[in-house]
């Protein structure tokens, strides 16, 4: 099995600082400029998983790249290269404090609620009778908290403000940024035979300037559903096919698995593994439209490395 980047530890000539997260770690360059390494590591449930997925990282950074080239002309981003396949360097920005969430469709965490029977989420009513994966008459934001441990909570755009968490005048131009961004992502995404269902955006501040930080439109931040069939599955009460980590939600849950206290995670055999690995490069060439080429992997850190240092001598 094709081997899994799951840690790194790079010391880079003028860094200040390093910072783990989930799937990224995060180099700081002097005060202006960031690395950010996506690695193999899989979460789910705000759980890191114990095995890493060959190629994710590679996958996510690319998708990325693309999309927030593709989004510049709506709000100015971070992003200055991608000298390696799983590294993109970049502006440091202030991050705000709180994500922007924005759905189009009724699903996953949203739809466990509404079957609870909650019909606000954020501050946001929501009519009785829906069904899963129905499509809202127009996408609904929902903010959650931006925590730097353990669980983000979902908030109101309210008590956003009323906290001050975000500035009235911020908040209302990252609304605007963020339903221009799911629109140009929904547009593209159609181009290729999908729906973008939902999706997370970060924020952050350079300058007194508002620019969109970290990652878009991946299969880690963000849900499709094919759509082709997705009508027909709608009015038969059937799962929707979809291109996700919801996948990955699911087995675990499936086999017990939730992030609650006691619950041990599933076996992660390495077939599995690879069987992740598969769809996330179907999720590549379907949303990109481009054949996926697999970077040599032979020693990744070293490559890495090797590339950042190239770039960063320029």
């Amino acid at each position: 099995m094709a081997k899994a980047l799951v840690k790194t530890d790079f010391k880079f000539p003028n860094q200040t600082d390093a910072r783990k997260g989930k799937v990224r770690d995060v180099y700081f360059i002097g005060d202006d400029l960031l690395i950010i390494v996506v690695t193999d590591r899989i979460s789910a449930f705000d759980f890191i998983m114990p095995e890493g997925i060959p190629f994710k990282g590679h996958i996510l950074n690319m998708i990325a790249a693309k999309f927030l080239d593709a989004t510049a002309d709506i709000v100015p981003n971070w992003k200055l290269a991608t000298p390696d396949p799983m590294v993109t360097v970049g502006l440091r920005c202030e991050p705000f404090k709180v994500e922007m969430v924005i759905r189009g469709y009724l699903t996953g965490s949203a739809w466990r609620e509404y079957k609870a029977g909650a019909r606000t989420l954020c501050g946001i009513a929501l009519p009785d009778g829906m069904k899963e994966n129905q499509k809202f008459p127009a996408p609904i934001i929902t903010p959650t908290t931006k925590a730097d441990e353990g669980h983000d909570e979902n908030i109101s755009k309210e008590e956003i403000i009323a906290q001050g968490l975000v500035s009235k005048e911020d908040y209302e131009q990252l609304e605007e940024c963020t339903y221009a961004l799911f629109q140009r992502g929904t547009e593209m995404s159609e181009s290729k035979g999908l729906i973008l269902v939902d999706t997370k955006y970060e924020f952050g501040k350079k300058d007194g300037k508002i620019y969109l930080i970290d990652e878009i439109h991946t299969p880690d931040s963000s849900r499709y559903f094919y759509a082709d069939g997705y009508q027909e599955r709608f009015e038969k009460g059937e799962e929707q096919k979809q291109l996700s980590k919801e996948f990955v939600r699911k087995w675990l849950m499936e086999n017990g698995f939730q992030g609650k206290e006691g619950q041990k995670i599933p076996e992660m055999t390495p077939a599995y593994c690879e069987s992740v690995s598969e769809r996330y490069i179907e999720l590549y060439e379907k949303i990109t439209g481009e054949k996926f080429v697999k970077a040599d992997i032979n020693d990744v850190s070293a490559r890495i490395e090797r590339n950042i240092n190239a770039w960063l001598k320029q």
